[in-house]
């Protein structure tokens, strides 16, 4: 059983990375004042953050072309008995539900196109794909590791810093007045991702602060609902950033020194369908149960 492992570039995964590893990452579309650029393909993280610099630039993302991964389905079936494809998290696109529906409903694809809308995103969606490829190596079937990455789909959490507002309340998911207010009082927010959606976890005004409150949390996490999987060996941790690698290192060491008996994995940009939404300078910490 030969099954091919796919997914879209808000797992983090560069093209050169898919090359390497030896997956599929159909690129999601980001606008930058209205013009259309494509992740990793027409436009670098290097780039991307350079045109926010402009105080007046609007950004955005969008789903990934339809066609353009059903033709990557299409081609990969010339070679591989299944393909699986792990989008971003329904609960932040709508990729995931209309990828599955296309999977379930055309004949070229049913029952060889498994779609895992295991509500993952960046970091930990990355981790969904490197689990889909170990299984995959292992001769497991499309439907298999589909069913897995369904069951393990809760196992994971994301907590971030932001450090600016503004891209919150351009992306409409905090006040004009709330952003203001914040601005002024110089909070840094401390957001969280459990599956579904971007929700604010804790309100704190200083970098130390928030790399605490994101380490206190991912204790928790691992001393309450993860206990099994740590206790199991099957635990993973990272960090990401966003334009901000220095502090990002500096944080993988501290998270190291917490945790010893974790498997750190990487220190990754969190993709630029995250970055629209929370700009630069942010850092994260993130887990997630491995296969």
């Amino acid at each position: 059983m030969k099954v091919a492992i796919m997914a879209d570039s808000s797992s983090g995964i560069t093209q050169a990375e898919a090359k390497e590893l030896g997956v599929f990452i159909a690129p999601v579309p980001v606008f930058v004042n209205e013009e259309l650029f494509f992740e990793d393909l027409t436009l670098t993280q290097a780039q991307f953050y350079e045109k926010l610099k402009d105080p007046n630039a609007n950004v955005s993302t969008s789903q990934p072309n339809p066609d353009t991964v059903s033709e990557m389905w299409t081609k990969a079936l010339e070679e591989y008995d299944g393909v699986v494809y792990v989008p971003i998290s329904s609960g932040l696109s709508e990729t995931g539900h209309f990828l599955a529906k296309m999977a379930e409903n055309d004949d070229k694809f049913k029952g060889k196109v498994f779609v895992a809308d295991n509500h993952r995103v960046s970091i930990t969606q990355r981790q969904s794909v490197m689990d889909a490829l170990q299984m995959s190596k292992e001769g497991k079937s499309a439907k298999e590791i589909h069913d897995y990455l369904i069951k393990s789909a809760s196992e994971s959490s994301i907590y971030i810093m932001v450090d600016t507002l503004k891209f919150l309340k351009k992306s409409g998911r905090l006040t004009a007045a709330a952003a203001a207010i914040g601005t002024l009082l110089s909070i840094k927010p401390v957001l969280q991702i459990q599956g579904e959606k971007l929700d604010q976890f804790k309100k704190v005004r200083k970098v130390s602060d928030a790399k605490k409150a994101m380490l206190d949390a991912i204790k928790k996490d691992f001393d309450t609902r993860f206990k099994h999987i740590v206790e199991a060996g099957k635990m993973t941790v990272c960090v990401a950033h966003t334009d901000r690698l220095a502090d990002a290192e500096k944080f993988k060491e501290e998270i190291q020194e917490m945790f010893p008996n974790v498997e750190f994995t990487f220190v990754n940009n969190l993709s630029l369908s995250v970055s629209c939404h929370i700009g630069p300078g942010s850092l994260a910490v993130a887990c997630a149960s491995k296969y």
